[in-house]
């Protein structure tokens, strides 16, 4: 084979077209059934954050039926439709990858198979990272990683404390208050940038593309100064605005969290912030100012591994967070390349499209 991609998500389907796009055989192998695994295990009122001008993957632009904010179903159908004529294998997985002198062989659930060229394509959130607070063993009540939710139906009634305000743990703080949850409380470790996903029409990835190639310090600057217009001040609510910039916040691998409920669910005490969790007791959950909780449920919005070292590990291409020294078209060994393993400002699926076709003019 030329190229084998593995992982059948928006980033492996973006190479897999883009390669076809100029005559390359491509083959996606995926361990799930059905392409866009991670997308159908999504919460339900889940949009993409970027709008659908902005999104689409090479050679296919995502329907103008779907609307500025695509949804979650939509999402799943137009990688549906979009792998419709690449050559998909799924049920297949991948456990290890090595050089072979004139290519590379992968390890897989079909046996070895062999290729000039492989990318991997496995996924940003790909193992969920449980939460290991001291004592959380003892907790009475029920913990559930936020991968596992689906919608708030299960918590009407009940008080739950979702960990972590990502825009994942933001969103479902949302939801959970909006769908009948007795309480909801937000436990925060560090407060994150809040942005407002479209002001006056113009959306908050408009600004990010803009803002991306400049120096650190001037976007932190720019952005700190948005901020104080666009967004109040939710100190006295107990979500204080940052220290550090928000740029500098991304450099680190934490993007802003954009506004799709939060501002005013924290402002009509519908979700109440809390101190950063630091050890359970039993019912009780300790707070790091000292303080006790006790909801029935723990809602661990506490991220995700990219789970790469099984199959890469041996080979020295990760740093010490398990995240590839090489990205997009540079190659990590000669022939292996990686996507899909940033959160850059400017969008996701928009720098999945860019990677897609800049690791295609290299291996074409």
């Amino acid at each position: 084979m030329s190229t084998l991609v593995v992982g059948a998500g928006p980033a492996g389907l973006a190479v897999a077209a883009a390669l076809g796009a100029r005559g390359v055989d491509a083959t996606v192998l995926e361990r799930a059934d059905d392409v866009g695994a991670s997308w159908r295990g999504h919460y339900d009122r889940l949009h993409l954050h970027t709008t659908r001008r902005w999104s689409s993957l090479p050679g296919t632009v995502i329907p103008r039926r779907y609307g500025r904010w695509v949804a979650r179903d939509d999402v799943v159908a137009y990688l549906e439709e979009y792998a419709r004529d690449l050559d998909v294998r799924t049920g297949v997985s991948v456990d290890r990858a090595d050089a072979d002198g004139t290519g590379w062989v992968l390890t897989t659930s079909a046996g070895e198979l062999r290729a000039r060229n492989v990318v991997v394509a496995t996924g940003y959130n790909h193992t969920p990272v449980p939460p290991a607070w001291p004592g959380i063993d003892t907790f009475t009540g029920e913990v559930l990683h936020a991968s596992r939710y689906r919608n708030a139906a299960p918590f009407v009634g009940r008080d739950v404390l979702v960990v972590g305000v990502g825009n994942t743990g933001a969103e479902l703080a949302v939801d959970l208050a909006e769908g009948g949850a007795s309480r909801v409380r937000l436990a925060v470790r560090t407060p994150p940038h809040i942005v407002r996903r479209s002001n006056l029409g113009w959306p908050a990835q408009g600004t990010g593309i803009l803002v991306r190639h400049l120096p650190v310090p001037l976007v932190d600057r720019i952005a700190g100064a948005v901020a104080r217009v666009e967004v109040p001040d939710l100190s006295s609510y107990g979500l204080p605005r940052p220290t550090t910039g928000l740029y500098s916040r991304v450099q680190q691998g934490s993007v802003p969290v954009q506004d799709v409920g939060l501002i005013a669910a924290v402002q009509s005490g519908a979700v109440t912030p809390v101190g950063a969790v630091v050890g359970v007791d039993g019912p009780d959950v300790l707070l790091a100012d000292g303080s006790r909780v006790s909801p029935d449920v723990i809602l661990a919005a506490t991220g995700y591994r990219r789970g790469l070292e099984p199959m890469v590990g041996h080979l020295g291409v990760l740093d010490e967070h398990g995240v590839p020294r090489a990205h997009g078209p540079r190659p990590a060994r000669p022939g292996l390349y990686f996507t899909g393993y940033t959160n850059p400002i400017s969008g996701m699926f928009r720098e999945l499209r860019i990677d897609a076709e800049r690791i295609a003019r290299v291996v074409g």
